[in-house]
């Protein structure tokens, strides 16, 4: 006969304690199987993107003159880094970025929208929020830098990153104004257009620095906006 006791050599339940085995090796070879390979994807997807920042950030070296593209291309727009907010002057501007629409009707009209200030229902959403989003705190700011960044004064695209900075935007323009309902029933979006008032951020009446009072104006010209994009193809 055999002996009760011999069977716990092959036993894959219970541990030599007699309680179940903890995390993965609780189950199955094929599920761990599973999970070891999830985790190595998880690894090698976090050391890339931790490997292209790094290389993003450091001086000019052989790999980014070779490979600067790719870089980009991964870094740009959403994991841009920059300094800003520990330099000797922080950006000490207010920038109101607002956006319109023109669409097509259901009886073959164009209809235009107003302005709707963006940067001001950011404003809204993050004052008295103590755990504010990084979207409401960020995405608008960062794509209106980046388009800055990537054009000049007749906005003309300047490097290779301009068709990148327009279509960032127009897309944030295409899902805000879904959010607002700026669409009715039978309505296609076909145009978007965005403008921008900055102004200097008083100084403290300690300082007894002085700023220009003077509000600069900036008017995008009209982005005609692709089909894809307008039925909602913008995740």
């Amino acid at each position: 006969m055999r002996e009760r006791g011999g069977m716990d050599a092959y036993d894959t339940g219970p541990d030599d304690t007699g309680g179940a085995r903890p995390g993965v090796a609780a189950l199955s070879p094929r599920y761990q199987v599973g999970a070891a390979v999830a985790l190595a994807v998880v690894a090698v997807v976090v050391s890339v993107h931790l490997g292209m920042t790094f290389l993003h950030v450091a001086p000019a070296n052989t790999v980014t003159k070779q490979h600067g593209d790719i870089i980009d291309e991964w870094v740009y727009p959403e994991f841009e880094q920059n300094w800003k907010l520990f330099a000797p002057n922080p950006l000490q501007q207010n920038i109101s970025v607002q956006v319109r629409a023109e669409l097509r009707t259901a009886d073959g009209g164009v209809r235009t929208t107003g302005w709707y200030d963006l940067s001001a229902e950011d404003g809204r959403a993050i004052d008295g929020n103590p755990l504010p989003s990084h979207t409401q705190q960020n995405e608008l700011r960062r794509a209106w830098d980046f388009y800055l960044a990537t054009h000049d004064s007749a906005d003309r695209p300047v490097g290779l990153r301009g068709d990148l900075a327009e279509a960032y935007l127009r897309r944030i323009a295409v899902l805000r104004l879904d959010r607002a309902g700026a669409a009715r029933d039978g309505d296609v979006l076909d145009r978007v257009q965005y403008r921008s008032r900055t102004g200097a951020v008083p100084p403290p009446e300690w300082s007894g620095e002085r700023v220009s009072g003077r509000t600069e104006r900036r008017e995008l010209p009209w982005w005609r906006v692709p089909a894809r994009e307008a039925e909602g193809g913008v995740a």
